[in-house]
């Protein structure tokens, strides 16, 4: 199974991608599933997706005081700005805790990575040497590793791929 579990849409104050166009976009480029990751919002999960259209992982992308937190596997939206909060609201929906980025934050990933489930250790918008340090922490800690896009555009969907076996 190929999946892309960072994609942005028109509902992230930073895109204007339209859902229904991302899936359109992940099925061409062989996608099995996609996470709309927006910033503060999971209203991209109102538009109508297709019985054909590649698997659709609710998910949201939230800033906190600590740096973004990203939830997948969510019914309802996050709310708040302490990464601990939100961290609770995410395992309270027994969704799944991503750390994207690690490397763009102002704060030590160090600190967070115990409280997640993932670590994006491939963002393909972070510079090669952020996604070094990502993998190497990933290794130290055992945390899981999971890749991104984080797609703003149509032509970054599936950039960066996460391939596992079933689902």
């Amino acid at each position: 199974m190929r999946l892309d579990t960072h994609i942005h849409s028109k509902y992230s104050h930073d895109s204007l991608s339209d859902p229904v166009r991302i899936l359109k976009v992940a099925r061409r480029r062989g996608l099995d599933a996609i996470s709309i990751t927006d910033h503060g919002s999971m209203q991209a999960y109102s538009s109508s997706f297709r019985s054909s259209d590649p698997l659709v992982i609710p998910g949201m992308e939230i800033k906190t005081a600590r740096g973004d937190v990203i939830g997948l596997f969510l019914n309802e939206p996050l709310m708040g700005t302490d990464y601990f909060e939100i961290c609770d609201q995410i395992r309270d929906q027994r969704g799944i805790i991503v750390l994207p980025h690690p490397y763009r934050r102002s704060c030590d990933p160090e600190e967070l990575v115990s409280h997640v489930d993932l670590l994006e250790v491939l963002n393909s918008r972070s510079r090669i040497q952020e996604n070094s340090r990502a993998q190497a922490l990933s290794h130290r800690s055992g945390v899981g590793q999971i890749t991104g896009s984080d797609a703003h555009t149509y032509s970054e969907i599936g950039r960066a791929v996460t391939e596992i076996d079933g689902f």
